[in-house]
């Protein structure tokens, strides 16, 4: 995509083909950094501390963490350490341990020698084919939004939560690729974009690369959603999720689950976007099985955020002596799903509906 006239991914190899770099994302949207990446502890850490996040991009920063370990230290020891320090980074996102375990499948038959180059053409391999993925996602969620245009409507309204554009993948993104395509191919789109507490990913990260790319959008509280849909303010609800069951149950960032409820409640499709490496052949139920990832009290406490000076400076908002519980991911059931969105086409949100796409690669998994 396109920052200030200049194309970016979210992940790249340097010109000397060695370090990765990223964009730091815990900075967005008051300053605009990237940040080296030079061993697999590094990568990991940027994935845990959400210098980079979203299911496809930390899927990506693994990969690429691999390659940086193999170039310290190619044998199976290290492809093993590497692995499990990458794969303990965050708990919930399956693409993270899809993509490790890729990896170590390409580089265990090779003797240490060869896995160095290797790995670094896996690496970007998976970067590739993510980019490709997310623009065929764009393309089948297109027909989607254009059919959700109202006659006497003189723009196409849809919810979205958490980020789940470009900035959650290497390039174009899961729930927001639709809409760039939408919004490229001439379509009214309006985006109504969840601020996504407590770390704020629609506010900071989906307002800003909607207004990068000029698609007109409006940022609301969490709990505005039922009321617009209420009033018929909302055509669609589109958003990602960080791993799917091979039942349809989706899991995605905190409050999807109350949004898919409204939406539900009012009649209103809800559509959940996500590459193919997201689902989990292995989990039937994914409120029972699935891990949802516990964060830290104080980015529920606390809130940073641009000063009068231009400052950036984080205030407390809670009282001292008031604990705090940081639930990063809820589930949605697959019943509250009209359908998922994948690169292979759109589908029921079931078991049958994911087999007509993909079946036989659950065997695989």
């Amino acid at each position: 995509m396109r920052i200030d006239g200049r194309d970016f991914r979210t992940i790249w190899l340097d010109e000397g083909g060695r370090d990765v770099w990223v964009i730091d994302q815990r900075r967005l949207p008051h300053r605009f950094e990237t940040l080296r990446l030079s061993s697999a502890e590094a990568a990991a850490e940027a994935i845990a501390d959400m210098t980079v996040r979203g299911a496809p991009l930390i899927g990506a920063a693994a990969a690429w963490g691999m390659a940086l370990a193999c170039r310290e230290d190619a044998s199976d020891e290290g492809l093993e350490r590497a692995g499990a320090l990458l794969q303990a980074a965050r708990p919930t996102a399956v693409n993270l341990r899809w993509a490790v375990e890729r990896m170590r499948r390409r580089l265990e038959p090779l003797a240490p020698g060869p896995r160095s180059e290797a790995a670094y053409a896996e690496a970007a391999a998976i970067a590739d084919e993510d980019v490709a993925v997310c623009e065929a996602i764009g393309e089948h969620g297109r027909a989607l939004i254009e059919a959700a245009r109202k006659p006497g409507k003189d723009r196409i309204d849809i919810l979205t939560h958490c980020n789940a554009g470009w900035l959650c993948a290497v390039d174009w993104g899961t729930a927001l690729a639709p809409i760039y395509k939408a919004s490229r191919a001439g379509l009214p789109v309006h985006v109504w974009v969840d601020e996504t507490r407590p770390r704020n990913q629609g506010a900071s990260l989906t307002a800003w690369e909607l207004a990068k790319e000029g698609v007109p959008h409006t940022v609301i509280a969490d709990n505005t959603g039922g009321h617009l849909m209420q009033h018929g303010m909302v055509d669609l609800c589109i958003t990602g999720t960080d791993r799917t069951t091979r039942t349809g149950d989706v899991c995605n960032k905190i409050g999807t689950y109350l949004k898919a409820l409204a939406a539900r409640d009012n009649g209103i499709p809800f559509y959940v976007a996500l590459p193919s490496s997201t689902i989990d052949w292995r989990i039937r139920d994914g409120v029972a099985e699935i891990p949802i990832e516990q964060r830290g009290a104080d980015e529920v406490t606390h809130i940073s955020g641009v000063d009068s000076q231009g400052q950036v400076r984080t205030v407390r908002l809670t009282p001292e002596e008031s604990p705090a519980a940081n639930y990063g991911f809820d589930v949605t059931p697959a019943r509250l799903v009209t359908a998922l969105i994948t690169e292979r086409g759109v589908c029921p949100a079931s078991e049958a509906g994911l087999a007509s796409l993909f079946g036989g690669e659950e065997q695989a998994a």
